[in-house]
């Protein structure tokens, strides 16, 4: 294979979660290769370098080996290499808050009162 539709690609190295996604975000100048935007249907090739702005983060990578189906997240790393700047990779760091534990009462209390809701949300807001 010496070609790959870019949507497609992006798409199956886990860069966007699904191809029409990738589409969209072809459509709407957030891929582009050598500063110049890019249709979805531009054919990708060994070597180019692209720059995906996707959720206010510019990314930037260099295309190593060409994949059309997609794959496992650790098949896909080696398809392509990072080269997004360091202060860019920071913001991620920043961005991302995760996940926080469930919610738990102690057994046999039942349905929070509505006063203790009130209690809770109050609790949680601030």
């Amino acid at each position: 294979m010496e070609k790959v539709r870019i949507d497609k690609w992006l798409w199956s190295v886990r860069i966007f979660k699904s191809r029409t996604m990738a589409t969209d975000a072809c459509k709407s100048n957030k891929v582009k290769i050598n500063d110049k935007p890019v249709k979805a249907s531009y054919m990708l090739s060994r070597g180019e370098t692209l720059q995906v702005h996707k959720e206010g983060f510019n990314m930037v990578f260099k295309v190593v080996d060409l994949i059309e189906k997609r794959v496992s997240a650790t098949l896909a790393e080696p398809c392509y290499e990072n080269l997004t700047p360091p202060e860019e990779m920071s913001k991620f760091k920043d961005w991302f808050v995760g996940k926080a534990a469930s919610e738990k009462r102690e057994r046999g209390a039942g349905r929070p009162t509505k006063r203790e809701r009130r209690t809770i949300d109050k609790f949680k807001k601030s």
